[in-house]
């Protein structure tokens, strides 16, 4: 994935890495197209069923400033080993429960599992390359993942018709279980420490506790270089929208809109899942091409705007055949997200903070991930479920012009112009 001489060391560490990415994306994916079928195994509505994937946002939501305090403070395995193993811990949960109010419950551990194990493959990846590698490292670490995203609603799908939905549960705790091993492998990410002299509300804070960590929010963003804070501000609010594109729209409304408005089986559904997450695979290589030799933005900003653009049509699909090519545009757009806005935050924020403030953008973002279905699955509750489309559309044309004309080119060529990280 990534075209550089390495080090066996590296090679070994990326390798576990990339395998450990895609046991995450299998995992979670295979619920996706059961949803619609919540509704008849736990006796709920619509509105209710789409809250598991609530749940998970909400699991994310909690976990992520945690998970940017730990691997700041402790490094990146405590991360890879408590993330599949609160993953595995929900999936057995959901497996056994008769109440989905627990189901819900378990996808906040998902989530929370997750939001860990994210975090610290990514810090361990970024500590085996260069500043400019980050885009190819980066794009290959959510392209894998989207890979699992390809095969687990397929895989989920077929489950779920021909054994039942519990097994799905039953498979997810397996591979997340699994994973427990890959993360005792990869070797622990090394201490960051600032070159420069830290912002007041920073000194001092060694022994502080992970509340404490967030009361100093402001002097971590004026650690921010002057000239990159609004670009940093653009790439929150861009991943805001990402992630209620994903979570608000693509993971828990189209299983909706596919099963109600056009009578689709879950295995038709999962084929739509797989054929995005297919289409995201053919842009591991190029988009980090993109991100490293051409620029951040000529990724960041199609994946933002291309969403908004394709929700808006959603409404007028009447068929597999209508929604297709809308699939394929998202499929598409979550192609060029691969990584991107990711690696332009790594670029904008100092290496010792790198954590914390990663954290900050994915807790403000996972906002999206929380009230898109909250927000989503009200909306098809009482207006229909091709409503929450046409309410998303334009967030996500706003965060698209924000980083096309709010938004700094983060990308440095040459390496040797790149800020030294210690």
């Amino acid at each position: 994935m990534i075209p550089a001489i390495f080090t066996s060391k590296t090679t070994r560490g990326l390798t576990i890495l990339y395998a450990s990415t895609a046991m995450a994306g299998l995992g979670w994916s295979m619920v996706l197209p059961i949803i619609p079928q919540f509704q008849g195994e736990f006796n709920v509505s619509t509105g209710w069923a789409v809250q598991v994937v609530t749940g998970f946002g909400l699991g994310r939501f909690f976990a992520t400033p945690i998970a940017g305090f730990v691997v700041d403070r402790f490094g990146s395995r405590v991360a890879l080993i408590g993330g599949p193993v609160l993953a595995g811990v929900g999936a057995v949960v959901s497996a056994m429960t008769p109440w989905f109010a627990l189901v819900v419950a378990a996808a906040f551990l998902v989530g929370a599992g997750e939001s860990l194990w994210a975090f610290g493959r990514e810090i361990a990846g970024i500590d085996l390359v260069r500043p400019d590698q980050r885009g190819r490292l980066l794009s290959g670490f959510h392209g894998v993942h989207t890979a699992g995203l390809a095969i687990g609603p397929l895989v989920g799908g077929i489950i779920a018709d021909t054994v039942g939905l519990r097994v799905v549960f039953v498979a997810f705790a397996v591979e997340s279980f699994a994973a427990v091993s890959l993360g005792m492998l990869v070797a622990n990410s090394r201490r960051q420490t600032s070159t420069t002299q830290p912002a007041a509300p920073e000194s001092g804070t060694a022994n502080r506790s992970p509340l404490q960590w967030w009361r100093s929010l402001k002097g971590l963003f004026f650690q921010i270089d002057p000239k990159l804070r609004a670009t940093y501000v653009a790439l929150v609010f861009a991943t805001f929208a990402s992630f209620l594109f994903r979570q608000g729209g693509f993971q828990s409304m189209l299983p909706i809109f596919a099963d109600e408005v056009l009578g689709l089986s879950a295995t038709k559904i999962g084929v739509l899942f797989s054929i995005a997450g297919v289409i995201v695979l053919g842009f591991i290589l190029p988009v980090g091409f993109i991100l490293d030799k051409v620029g951040r933005k000529w990724a960041t900003v199609p994946s933002t705007a291309l969403p908004g653009v394709a929700f808006l049509l959603v409404p007028f699909a009447d068929s597999f055949a209508t929604l297709l090519p809308l699939v394929v545009v998202m499929g598409v757009a979550n192609g060029l997200s691969l990584g991107s806005l990711a690696a332009s935050t790594y670029d904008v924020v100092p290496a010792s903070v790198r954590g914390r403030l990663q954290a900050l953008r994915r807790t403000i973002a996972d906002l999206g991930a929380i009230g898109g279905p909250a927000v989503g699955g009200l909306l098809a509750e009482f207006y229909g479920p091709a409503v929450p489309f046409i309410v998303f559309a334009p967030i996500l044309l706003l965060a698209g012009l924000a980083l096309a004309f709010g938004a700094k080119e983060t990308l440095v060529k040459n390496p040797k112009e790149a800020p030294v990280e210690t």
